[in-house]
């Protein structure tokens, strides 16, 4: 396992195959990385299926509200909805959308993130001022990697458990 720097602000996401390790950037994007810990915390994101995978992309999941098991698979809800907390106002940086970067997905209005977040495949600098940017992945990329495509998938993965290290 990776070297857990500060076990608060970091993520462990299980996937089928294997841990994504997460580094929140709470320096950075404070509310977005509060906002990732608090679901997590209260298991919001557990089961949540990636609803938009785009390969070469990114992976985009956090649906809670229409994307897990609860509720059931609706590929016509599912990314169009977040948690039952208010939307975030947008914490643009200067980090680059790189890959295995963590963003947070959003409509059009730059301040509606909520909980839906993807995680960048490979460099997309022209998403750069545009989103936040709260977290990098520091260990599990290539199971990142292997989450299957479409939007949405036929077959959704899921993210099995999503914890805040320092409660693991």
């Amino acid at each position: 396992m990776a070297e857990i720097k500060d076990p608060e602000n970091t993520v462990i996401i299980q996937l089928k195959d294997g841990p994504v390790v997460i580094e929140l950037l709470s320096d950075v994007a404070p509310r977005h990385a509060a906002r990732m810990k608090e679901l997590a915390r209260a298991g919001k994101y557990d089961n949540v299926a990636f609803h938009r995978v785009i390969d070469g992309f990114m992976a985009q999941t956090g649906d809670v509200a229409h994307a897990n098991m609860e509720s059931g698979w609706n590929p016509g809800r599912a990314g169009t909805g977040g948690s039952d907390l208010p939307d975030l106002p947008a914490e643009f940086s200067k980090l680059p959308h790189d890959r295995g970067t963590l963003g947070a997905a959003r409509s059009q209005n730059p301040n509606s993130a909520n909980s839906q977040f993807f995680i960048n495949f490979k460099d997309n600098h022209f998403l750069n001022g545009q989103y936040t940017v709260y977290g990098r992945v520091i260990e599990g990329m290539e199971h990142v990697d292997r989450i299957a495509c479409g939007e949405p998938p036929a077959s959704p993965d899921r993210m099995i458990s999503v914890k805040v290290a320092a409660d693991a």
